[in-house]
């Protein structure tokens, strides 16, 4: 498609601004080729015509869609122009405030003069591991993604970071620096990160300062190269500096300071320490005070003067160094004050005895005149001679400038060559990081030296960058195969030549240097003359002379000529060097020493340096040789040829581009200035990297990104099942310009605008499907109102109509009646009161009608006089009045009129004339015609109704006349009548005033009764109302008091509860906090435990160097030495069949490794034992010679003695024989089959060796009870020996001594003598203990006896009580209770006979066995021809059921091979679904039972310690397995719930039964080491998290955010340069299937192994928080995530996870809480967020969710769709409004390393210890049940 066609009516563009830069403006009208003008309006609604250009006619840059606005890359905008990226950079700056964004392989990094939350631990991890393009940009993902490149190229790595001074460039490095400190760690304990990390504080103290621009402007350039050995781990690090600006130890302009070192010195004055030292306040110095600020806000000098002390005692910088450093940092502070007082014009002089120089000297070391002396003259060598010669003051003062620039400069180099020395590293390094913290591109009003040479590097690192860049795109599209066309993108080689080419400004620089009589004007002439009008990029300007201009990539610089040839010769006299060097301050010529090593490049290299900022001393005379020379390279030099090494180090590596920009120059946070922002994009290359994109084809989808975000612009038909020829087919019908996009191998590749386009249409498509399913929708949602709306009106009105119908039938009804009785009712009523009436009014009317007449008459003739009298007087008044207002109306009217009149007259002497004035005339006189007839009119209808009116009149005036002569004839009538009526009214008024006077009596009388009775009733009712008032009084009160109580009672009761709940939750949280401390103790013991095992392993094997011909055993197969059983070496001629044996079946068989060494292990416990008879034979044997010649009548018994002790020793000797030949047969045997079948259980050698192995049991048993034979023989032949000795003679013992002449015999029998004593004390003790249990039995059965004779004397007297037929029957049941007791008790003696009887046949039986070995062994010895085969017949005895009591019987020897068979070596697999679960802890248990019933303190502390030792040890071989961890912790608590249930405590006995109760230990108290194991199952369960962590960390991300669980919703957008993950689930990819997968299967191991239920729940809320947590905090950092769509995928999966926790019946654990805070963010993401009611509903419903979390949320909340509408910034500020109260942790992630404290909740088990069998399996048959 043509871009002219984009520009459509409503289509956006950018136009150009003097203030913003660029301003939006839409089109009013579509646009056709050759218009020359644009219809706008800009976005303030203010129309514009946009003029084109006529030459260019060049269209205004398109805007691009909403949706892409705020990327996270700007290269996945579909329109790469300077104002998409300043707009997309603002808004991600200023709306969303995030400062990183991505521009191709360009990080943009702007300054927010903010501290943000984002770069805490937290965010490292987050970062590590992930891709780039998956995480939102920030300096760690450019960090992690230089050292993975690092480790799989096998390639260093640079990160190059620049930008103007105060654009934040040091800031960036440090923080990479502290990346790769953190996620590589050191190779060794010297903590060279912390080294690495330490180097900053020193050099920001020596190189940076406060400038006008930033508080801490780094005024050098460094690389720093951090190397790692080949396990990619920090082993050392190396700096190099570039271009220190020494002008500013002597020079600061306006508000900027020196550097901070002598800021700091100053501020710490007052030290002891610094006393000598004379330093005082800042101001007092002349090279502190020139700036004018010496104190920067928010910055303490003192304490960064501890920093720094610090930071260089952690890099080996001694303290004599230190305050030797901080010694001529002061000296040059005080240099500066030396002052010189001119003598002449030509000469000076220095005050005698001046106090600043000498201070100086006493710190320097040097001689006062001297120094004086050179200070003011210099040596001036010529061909012939050497005279010395005065210099000015100016001079003076510049050399002394000079000097001190100098001693700075070389202090600095001294101190980057100690850093490097102590970060140097200590092995050979593999590889490196370089961090290149360098300046930006410079431009200011005065442009000197310096600026030149920073613009000069820039030019070089932009040059890099480019090619960088160019290359990159080129193999992108070599890598896709498509046909590469040359872009053309700015190449500034022309520029560089300009700078460094031969006869360039470089080279003629210090070619003017070298000449006698060079100057600034005189150097500025010859670049004039060479490069003016020859080079493009080289200008003069129009006005000066002494300047000149170059084109430099960025902009246009002018530089001013003067000081450059003074700063590229930095001169110092040598004379001045010479005094310094004279020294006796030892560190101050060791910096002059070390000068002229570090000058030339060359050396410069190794010691990780540039001395860029070198002084050239001039000697008196030239010397021949190198250093001379060396000593004559300029600054200007130096710097190239460090700027050449600089950038083969660069090319040698790949790099990573880090630019910073600088917002504002006013250091206001987030605030963007547009001009400045353009200026820097401009000369940091990103602009640049944009049009190199955007000249070919910037946009890329792959093919399925492609698909899945434009299926909806093709039909059916084109779905085709191969992606790529689908997205051809649709493509070419789409855009029908071929050349707009072009087919990769694995991407589709667009020209700029062309996404723009595509995503125009599918908007389209999407916005008219949209509207058609709009329009059927509320069609039908309509219909389907109307017609339910239309039923239910119909309804109600049939029903409303009917009983309105009745309800007027039943009212004309009742009204009909109404009105019937109404009438009669009336009519009665109407007619008694006429009645009444009419008689009372005659009688008054005739009297009232003659009174009202007289008085009418009289009252008429008043008021027609009245009358009279007021109308002439209100006629005179009105004459009068109207006279006098007529006069002054006339006058004022006069008056009026004649000044109308005049200025009339005016106006028709000047209209007099006009045409109008007749119109205007004219019109006036319709206008008065028409008023005239209108008042004619309304006259008329005045008068119609005037004539009207007085005909009324009239008429009623006649009939009022004929009623009034009615009236007078009545009424005299009326008064004849009442005078006849006169006289009886007088009659009757006489009797009337009698009967009134008897009323009246009458009255009086009623009337005083009814005041005494008033009177009392007045008086009751007062003293009735004041009872009741008092009674309600108290009431009231008694109630008021009842409500007190009560509302005390309630409010006391109420804030007890709240107390109560507030403490308790506190004492929860405490508890917690507590335990969670504890736990977290405890994880860091084992930790330092396991490191402490593993250092002690190493040092075993470092000391334990195999000598040759030395066997090293494993220590897990190694067995505790028993009391009677002494090491012994095995022989290497023994060993190696062995060995040679066992090294073929370890590759063939290795599950039969076990079985072997344990065979082995008896072979050889069987030799000790033999060897440890055997010895004692021999000692006896000597002790009866010696006995022999004093005892002649004991020969024959002794011979007899000898004899058996030989014969027992050759059968010793025959067994250990026939068990090696049956051994090395099974060897042989199992070596000849290779098949692994053959070591399969159930195959014949597998037989074959389970029967050898049961053979070699029993014959190891027999063994140990011949030993214990052996010994009891040995020590009665001693006690027969002892009676004897002590009857003979004292002289034959004295003998016997004598004899003894050698120390051996008698220390062996001194040892034989304590042996048989120990033994016979034991023996003793045996028997004692013996005798008190009979004891205390018959004790026992004497009290049982007692209780039985008691209970039979208690029934019989119960008996005699009762009839004789209960009598009868009591005696019966009696009698049945003791036959039942007594069988009991016979059937219990019968049981431990069988026992007995079983035990003395099996000892029958082996005495048997051994006495026809015995017979072999001597048929042997006698001779081969007398063996007699004699058969031994064994004997079947049938086994009964034991009464087993719940322990495990074991030998102290076998616990090693207990805890091995049971822990090292148990398979958890097998053992989990073939047995019941926690087998192994009820065995461990029950052999603890033994030895507490034992009562052996000493086995139980010994198998308790094997035992936690044991599962420690196989922990730590397979600790990352989860089901051996969740065994071995299922296993732990079970154990720790056996020691608890069967401990005695009653708190534990509550579920047991009686028969549990009776297995409770009862000689120890293991309260300490049910501690120890609670720890151990801490310790497992944080190490099950481990694992489950590490399980699972994988999949959360991919499963929870990146896959579509529901296919379609979110469409992806473009990504840019770094791809995404993509959504679109691979083979590879986890999905949440994968994560439910993972959680069923943890589940059933956990389940499967026996694990406590509330164990499995508290596991479950710890893996539910993990994926909460990770979730969310990856949701936090990636921008792309949060949009609508992407959270209802997450409340999707949220809600399939608590489909799993439901099915699992695990809703009551506490994990759905954890995922609360993802849920509130995906509501988040959902919830309308436009008014303030939205934003009071956001803050009620996120209450999980910190206020950071939520206004991050809303920052990142990104449209997917045209549809979705951004989040306004005022909408933000007002949640932070309303959150502002809110108390919640500043941090922004949430700790996903957290593990909850984890709890034992005591679980007792049902299992009867007596039941539980001990599989085969298990190879424990050397225990037994008890």
């Amino acid at each position: 498609m043509a871009a002219s066609e984009l520009y459509t009516k409503y289509a956006r563009v950018w136009i150009p601004d003097p203030e913003e830069v660029w301003k939006s403006a839409e089109l009013l009208k579509d646009y056709k080729p050759g218009d020359k003008v644009l219809q706008l309006r800009l976005e303030e609604g203010k129309d514009l015509e946009y003029c084109l250009d006529p030459k260019t006619k060049e269209l205004p840059p398109l805007r691009n869609p909403d949706i892409l606005v705020g990327e996270n890359d700007l290269t996945a905008l579909s329109y790469l122009h300077e104002p998409a990226v300043l707009h997309n950079l603002k808004v991600r700056f200023i709306d969303s405030k995030l400062i990183y964004t991505y521009c191709g392989i360009v990080l943009v990094a702007i300054n927010p003069y903010e501290q943000l939350p984002i770069y805490g631990e937290d965010i490292i991890n987050a970062y590590s591991g992930q891709n780039m393009g998956d995480m939102d940009p920030h300096i760690f993902a450019v960090a992690e993604e230089a050292y993975k490149q690092m480790a799989r190229d096998e390639r260093n790595q640079s990160i190059i970071v620049s930008g103007e001074s105060g654009a934040g460039k040091t800031v960036s490095a440090k923080y990479a620096m502290r990346y790769f400190a953190t996620v590589s760690g050191s190779a060794s304990e010297a903590n060279v990160e912390e080294k690495v990390l330490a180097s900053n504080p020193i050099m920001e103290s020596i190189g940076n300062a406060k400038t006008t621009r930033n508080d801490n402007s780094s005024r050098f350039g460094k690389y720093i190269e951090i190397g790692f050995d080949k396990r990619y781990r920090i082993i050392g690090a190396n700096m190099r500096t570039y271009l220190l600006e020494k002008s500013r130890v002597v020079f600061q302009a306006e508000e900027e300071r020196n550097y901070h070192i002598f800021y700091q010195l100053c501020a710490s004055a007052a030290l002891p320490e610094f006393k000598t030292l004379r330093l005082g306040n800042a101001n007092y110095f002349h090279y502190t005070k020139q700036g004018g600020s010496p104190v920067i806000d928010g910055v303490d000098d003192a304490k960064e003067m501890v920093n720094t002390r610090q930071a260089c005692t952690l890099l080996g910088i001694s303290d004599s160094y230190q305050m030797g450093i901080f010694r001529i940092l002061a000296g040059i502070l005080h240099l500066g004050n030396v002052e010189f007082v001119s003598r002449d014009s030509d000469s000076c002089t220095i005050p005698p005895k001046h106090e600043p120089l000498t201070i100086f000297c006493d710190l320097m070391g040097v001689e006062y005149e001297e120094m004086a002396h050179w200070l003011c003259h210099r040596k001036l060598a010529t061909a012939t001679e050497t005279y010395i010669k005065p210099i000015s003051k100016l001079h003076a003062i510049n050399a002394r400038d000079a000097l001190a620039k100098h001693i700075y400069a070389n202090l600095f180099n001294w101190i980057v060559d100690h850093v490097n020395k102590a970060l140097h590293a200590t092995v050979k390094q593999h590889s490196f990081i370089g961090v290149l913290d360098i300046y930006g591109f410079e431009t200011f009003e005065i442009n000197s030296f310096e600026q030149f040479c920073i613009n000069y590097a820039n030019e070089k690192l932009q040059q890099q960058f480019n090619m960088h860049v160019f290359k990159l795109e080129q193999e992108e599209y070599m890598k896709e195969q498509i046909p590469w066309t040359l872009i053309d993108f700015y190449d500034n080689q022309p520029c560089i030549n300009l700078i460094e080419a031969k006869m360039g400004i470089l080279d003629l620089l210090d070619e003017e240097c070298k000449m006698p009589k060079g100057s600034d004007d005189t150097w500025a002439q010859k670049l004039y003359n060479t490069h003016l009008n020859k080079c493009a990029l080289f200008e003069k300007p129009r006005l000066s002379n002494k300047a000149f201009i170059i084109k430099h990539f960025a902009d246009k610089v002018e530089y001013q000529c003067e000081g450059f040839l003074e700063k590229n010769k930095d001169t110092v006299y040598e004379e001045q060097i010479k005094v310094l060097k004279s020294s006796k301050f030892k560190l101050l010529p060791e910096l002059f020493q070390d000068e002229e090593k570090v000058l030339s490049p060359t050396s410069a290299t190794p010691s990780g340096r540039v001395p860029l900022s070198r002084t050239a001393v001039k000697p008196a005379k030239v010397r021949p040789g190198q250093a001379s020379k060396e000593h004559k390279k300029t600054v200007g030099h130096q710097f190239r040829n460090s700027l050449h090494l600089l950038m083969e180090t660069l090319n040698a590596t790949t790099p990573h581009y880090v630019r910073c920009i600088k917002p504002n120059d006013f250091k206001f946070p987030f605030t963007f200035d547009e001009k400045r922002a353009v200026q820097q994009l401009r000369a940091c290359g990103v602009l640049e990297t944009i049009r190199i994109s955007a000249a070919g084809f910037p946009s890329r989808w792959t093919y399925q990104e492609f698909f899945s975000r434009y299926r909806v612009l093709m039909k059916q038909r084109d779905v085709l099942s191969d992606r790529k020829q689908t997205c051809k087919n649709v493509l070419e019908k789409l855009i029908l310009d071929k050349d707009k996009y072009q087919f990769g191998k694995t991407k589709i590749f667009f020209r700029a605008g062309q996404v723009a386009y595509l995503e125009k249409i599918r908007a389209d498509k999407l916005r008219a499907a949209c509207i058609r399913i709009q329009k059927t929708i509320r069609g039908w949602l309509m219909r389907k109102k109307y017609v339910r709306m239309r039923k239910a009106a119909i309804t109600i009105q049939r029903y409303v109509r009917g009983y309105q119908a009745r309800c007027y039938a039943k009212f004309l009804r009742r009204t009909r009646a109404a009105i019937t009785i109404q009438k009669f009712q009336r009519m009665y009523v109407v007619r008694k009161r006429y009645q009444c009436m009419r008689a009372a009014t005659l009688a008054l009317q005739a009297l009232l009608r003659g009174y009202m007449a007289r008085n009418k008459y009289q009252m008429m003739l008043r008021e027609h006089k009245s009358i009279i009298i007021q109308k002439h007087v209100r006629g005179w008044l009105a004459r009068v009045h109207y006279r006098r207002t007529l006069k002054a109306i006339v006058y004022l009217q006069c008056c009026y009129r004649r000044m109308m009149a005049k200025r009339e007259l005016k106006k028709l002497k000047i209209e007099a004339r006009s045409v109008e004035r007749y119109k205007k005339l004219h019109i006036g006189l319709e206008n008065k015609i028409m008023q005239l007839q209108r008042k004619i009119d309304e006259q008329n209808k005045e008068y119609k109704f005037l004539l009207e009116k007085l005909s009324n009149l009239e008429n009623t005036y006649s009939t009022e006349t004929e009623k009034l002569r009615s009236d007078v004839e009545r009424l005299r009538m009326s008064e004849e009548e009442a005078k006849n009526a006169t006289n009886r009214v007088l009659s009757l008024q006489e009797e009337i005033a009698k009967l009134r006077k008897e009323l009246h009596q009458t009255q009086s009388e009623k009337k005083t009764i009814e005041e005494w009775a008033d009177k009392y009733k007045h008086e009751t009712e007062q003293l009735v109302s004041e009872l009741k008032e008092q009674n309600t009084l108290l009431k009231t009160e008694k109630e008021e008091l009842n409500r007190r109580i009560h509302d005390q009672a309630r409010e006391i009761t109420e804030t007890m509860e709240k107390k109560l709940v507030e403490e308790t939750k506190q004492l929860e949280l405490d508890l917690n906090d507590e335990r969670l401390r504890y736990q977290n103790l405890l994880n860091e013991f084992s930790r330092l435990e396991e490191r402490y095992d593993d250092l002690k392993d190493e040092m075993n094997l470092m000391v334990n160097i195999p000598k040759p011909g030395h066997k090293r055993t494993d220590s897990t197969h190694s067995s505790n030495e028993s009391e009677y059983t002494f090491s012994s070496e095995i022989t290497e001629a023994e060993d190696l069949p062995v060995r040679m044996e066992q090294e073929p079946s370890e590759k063939k068989a290795p599950l039969d490794m076990s079985l072997f060494l344990k065979l082995q292990k008896r072979v050889t416990e069987l030799e000790q034992e033999k060897q440890s008879l055997q010895d004692e034979l021999d000692r006896k044997e000597e002790q009866a010679l010696r006995a022999k010649a004093k005892e002649e009548e004991r020969p024959p018994i002794r011979g007899a003695e000898l004899e058996y002790e030989s014969l027992k020793r050759q059968e010793l000797e025959s067994e250990n024989k026939k068990l090696k030949n049956e051994l090395n047969e099974l060897q042989k045997a199992l070596t000849e089959t290779r098949s692994p079948e053959v070591t399969a259980p159930g195959a014949p050698a597998y037989r074959v060796l389970l029967d050898q192995l049961t053979s070699v049991s029993e014959e190891l048993e027999v063994r140990k009870e011949e030993v214990l034979i052996l010994r009891s023989q040995l020590v009665s032949q001693k006690e027969a020996i002892q009676p004897k000795n002590t009857m003979t003679d004292s002289t034959i013992l004295l003998e016997d001594v004598q004899k003894m002449k050698d120390k051996g015999e008698i220390a062996q029998a001194y040892i034989g003598l304590k042996e048989t004593n120990r033994l016979l004390e034991s023996q003793l003790q045996s028997q004692k203990k013996s005798h008190e249990n009979e004891l205390e039995s018959l004790r026992g059965e004497i009290q049982s006896l007692k209780e039985e004779n008691n209970r039979q004397q208690q029934l019989l007297a119960q008996n005699l009580q009762l009839p004789p037929e209960a009598r009868i029957e009591a005696s019966l049941q009696h009698e049945i209770t003791r036959l039942t007791n007594e069988n009991l008790d016979l059937m219990e003696q019968l049981e431990k006979q069988d026992k007995t009887v079983r035990k003395l046949k099996k000892q029958l039986k082996v005495f048997a066995k051994k006495i026809g070995e015995l017979e072999v062994g001597q048929m042997e010895n006698i001779s081969p021809g007398q063996i007699i085969d004699e058969p031994i017949r064994p004997v079947n005895i049938p086994r009964k059921e034991k009464d087993f009591q719940g322990m495990l019987e074991y030998k102290k020897e076998d616990e090693q091979k207990l805890v091995k068979n049971l822990i090292l070596e148990l398979k958890p697999r097998g053992v989990a679904v073939n047995l019941i679960p926690g087998l192994p802890a009820y065995i461990l248990f029950m052999c603890v039972r033994h030895a507490d019933y034992l009562n052996d303190d000493q086995k139980v502390r010994s198998l308790l310690t094997s035992t936690i030792n044991g599962i420690k040890k196989v922990l730590k071989k397979r600790g990352d397995d989860f089901e051996t961890v969740s065994f071995w912790l299922s296993n732990t608590c079970r154990f720790l719930h056996c020691l608890k249930q069967y401990s005695g405590e009653e708190g534990f006995m509550k579920h047991n039964t009686p028969r549990q109760n009776e297995h409770c230990l009862t000689n120890f108290d293991l309260a300490e080491y049910r501690q120890v194991l609670s720890d151990l199952a801490i310790q497992i369960y944080q190490q099950l998290v481990r694992v489950l962590e590490n399980i699972l960390q994988p999949m959360i991300v991919s499963g929870m955010l990146e896959h579509e669980t529901i296919q379609g919703v979110s469409g992806v957008k473009p990504t840019g340069l770094r791809k995404r993950t993509s959504s679109i689930a691979d083979e590879g990819t986890y999905t949440l299937d994968s994560i439910i997968r993972q959680l069923n299967s943890f589940h059933s191991v956990m389940c499967q192994h026996g694990m406590d239920p509330e164990l499995i729940k508290q596991v479950v809320k710890q893996m539910f928080y993990i994926i909460g947590a990770v979730t969310l905090n990856n949701l936090l950092l990636r921008k792309d995530m949060c949009s609508w769509s992407k959270g209802m995928q997450i409340r999707y999966n949220v809600s399939q996870l608590e489909e799993w926790l439901r099915d699992k019946n695990l809703m009551n654990s506490g994990a759905k809480e954890t995922l609360e805070p993802l849920i509130q963010a995906a509501q988040l993401l959902q919830v309308k967020k436009k008014t303030d009611e939205d934003a009071e509903a956001i803050c009620s419903m996120c209450n999980a969710l910190t206020t950071a979390q939520i206004v991050k949320v809303l920052n990142l909340y990104t449209p997917v769709n045209e549809f979705e509408e951004r989040v306004l910034v005022s909408f933000i500020r007002t949640i932070q409004m309303r959150l502002r109260d809110r108390k919640d942790s500043p941090q922004l992630l949430m700790d996903a390393k957290h593990i909850f404290p984890v709890t034992f909740p005591f679980n007792p088990s049902s299992l009867a210890l007596e039941t539980i069998q001990i599989p085969a399996s298990l190879g424990l048959g050397f225990i037994a049940r008890v």
